[in-house]
């Protein structure tokens, strides 16, 4: 593939590049940045009038589904909307049907993986089938290509077993990621608080979430090994990773946009697309997810991808199943409600979801620079479009953002000498 981006707005906060002009990729590889050199004929032309290029992003928490459910979503639906979205890379979660427990499970993912544009990295089950009970075979996880791990969907059951863990992660050097919520404290439908007493749906309070977050930081501190905290969602979960970064504890953070743009009261009629776990929480919390991410406290923006059919959403709220979609909206409420409102600067919305997410699964950073490979995306923080789920390239249509107004979307990916463009 050969073509030459116009008219761009480079930017790459770890090479310093922040320049506005153009560059050349050749057989996908950046070979010149500036003008067009002479002599260059036959080179495709994108005019991208102003849109910013960055490094490729990557979504470090979703759900493909496959194997077990295909009809929610698969490895190839699943990149599709990655790249619509504006991604060049994933990781998928491991609760699938079966766990990804096993290398057979991660080899089947990649295989199935090769060839597209995207990179789909796999995170391997903490435990065996997620059960909390008998810890997975991490070395093997590890050969066959495993970047983390993680019992996600559940915490893991208890502190001996995630001690365990964490300690042999730390041989490897892999981050465990935790989805922080005490299993004596869920079940519920929804945040505990006013809007679910008047609801009258059973609620899931803050503190379940939060005790496990302070498990995991304190374990990390005594095994010295890395802890992920997944989709956070409280404001005191939020202070207790602020609390162990300022003491040197190896604690990272995630938040989704639905976190730090939605309230529990977006529950308030019932629409089974707004029930996800950890759940819409209060104004604070949301306020607090803003203020994590300003101060470097959150490090990642993730969107917590998870498909559903439409049978499974269809139901009264308190038993259809959680989780909503997000590869195909993130840039455009990243835009819409950070960086447009002064909350972050385009820098930082590369570093939380470009950089620091691969630096977290220790993988390469794609650079702007010249002789590199281009793993690149092209987005325009200005472009109003509106959200219409059924133009959406996931298997399914489980989001609560239907019909929204965003400022902010991507035009296209760069990856693996193949060019992805959304329609104008």
């Amino acid at each position: 593939m050969d073509i030459y981006i116009k008219n761009a707005h480079l930017l790459d906060p770890v090479t310093g590049v922040d320049t506005r002009g153009g560059l050349l990729i050749k057989n996908g590889v950046i070979t010149s940045i500036g003008p067009l050199p002479e002599g260059e004929k036959e080179i495709e032309v994108w005019d991208v009038n102003g849109a910013l290029v960055v490094p490729g992003l990557m979504d470090m928490h979703i759900h493909l589904r496959e194997p077990g459910r295909e009809d929610e979503e698969t490895i190839t639906t699943g990149s599709d909307a990655a790249a619509a979205g504006g991604f060049t890379a994933v990781a998928c979660m491991p609760n699938t049907e079966p766990s990804i427990d096993s290398a057979e499970v991660v080899e089947y993912i990649r295989k199935r993986a090769e060839g597209h544009l995207v990179d789909v990295y796999v995170i391997g089950a903490a435990t065996s089938e997620r059960k909390g009970e008998l810890i997975a075979p991490i070395g093997e996880l590890v050969e066959a290509g495993a970047v983390a791990f993680s019992d996600d969907g559940v915490a893991i059951k208890t502190a001996k077993i995630l001690r365990r863990v964490m300690e042999y992660a730390k041989m490897y050097d892999k981050p465990v990621i935790e989805h922080c919520e005490d299993e004596t404290l869920a079940g519920g439908a929804m945040h505990e608080g006013i809007t679910s007493t008047k609801l009258g749906l059973p609620g899931i309070p803050s503190i379940a979430e939060e005790l496990t977050v302070s498990r995991d930081i304190m374990m990390a501190e005594m095994t010295g090994a890395r802890v992920h905290i997944a989709h956070i969602s409280t404001a005191k979960a939020v202070q207790l990773v602020r609390e162990g970064k300022a003491k040197g504890i190896k604690v990272t953070a995630e938040v989704a946009p639905h976190h730090f743009t939605l309230t529990d009261e977006a529950v308030t009629t019932y629409d089974t697309n707004a029930k996800m776990n950890p759940p819409l929480r209060t104004g604070k919390d949301v306020e607090a997810m803003i203020a994590g991410l300003k101060d470097g406290t959150i490090d990642v923006i993730a969107t917590d991808h998870a498909p559903h059919s439409p049978e499974e959403k269809e139901m009264e709220f308190e038993y259809a199943p959680n989780g909503i979609l997000g590869l195909e909206t993130a840039i455009g409420f990243t835009c819409t409600e950070l960086l447009h409102k002064g909350h972050l600067t385009p820098a930082d919305v590369v570093m939380k979801m470009a950089v620091n997410p691969r630096k977290i699964l220790n993988l390469k950073v794609p650079a702007i620079r010249t002789g590199e490979e281009a793993n690149l995306t092209i987005f325009n923080p200005e472009l109003e479009w509106k959200v219409d789920v059924k133009k959406f390239r996931s298997k399914s249509r489980n989001s609560p953002f239907d019909g929204f107004t965003l400022r902010g979307k991507s035009l296209g990916v760069i990856n693996k000498n193949q060019l992805f463009q959304n329609d104008a």
